[in-house]
């Protein structure tokens, strides 16, 4: 009955991993390289086909750009799935929302990420948000 559950639960791993480097716009073999494994090791671990190493799951976090010590946890069935930082963020949100499918999470990614970088790259921008009313051209 724990094998059982045990093998399931590396599935869902797996398929976290895999909808988190989709989620990067990575493919399989260039997430492989990424994180310096080889394809078909890559290619088990999301379909669930092996139990992950503290190296590899250090690795994987680092490529993916979450919380090495929650993507561990969760590994281990300790913890949900992890996020990228100590506060869920934005990103976080869309990522875990069961609503949204793959090409959703992508695409308010994808436009979450330009509005970040555009306003970073603003004249006299700041890291944190300002609440600025309309302003006279």
């Amino acid at each position: 009955m724990h094998e059982d559950w045990w093998d399931q639960h590396l599935k869902r791993v797996g398929a976290f991993i895999k909808e988190q480097r989709r989620l990067s716009e990575l493919s399989q073999r260039e997430f492989a390289r990424m994180v310096n494994l080889s394809d078909t090791y890559m290619s088990q671990l999301e379909r669930g086909m092996h139990e992950p190493s503290i190296r590899v799951l250090r690795a994987i976090a680092e490529g993916l750009n979450l919380s090495a010590d929650q993507l561990i946890a969760f590994v281990a069935g300790l913890a949900g799935q992890p996020s990228t930082g100590d506060h869920p963020s934005t990103e976080d949100a869309i990522r875990a929302d069961p609503r949204l499918d793959l090409g959703q999470k992508q695409a308010l990614l994808s436009v979450l990420r330009s509005y970040v970088a555009a306003s970073s790259s603003a004249p006299g921008a700041t890291s944190t948000p300002r609440d600025e009313g309309p302003t006279a051209g």
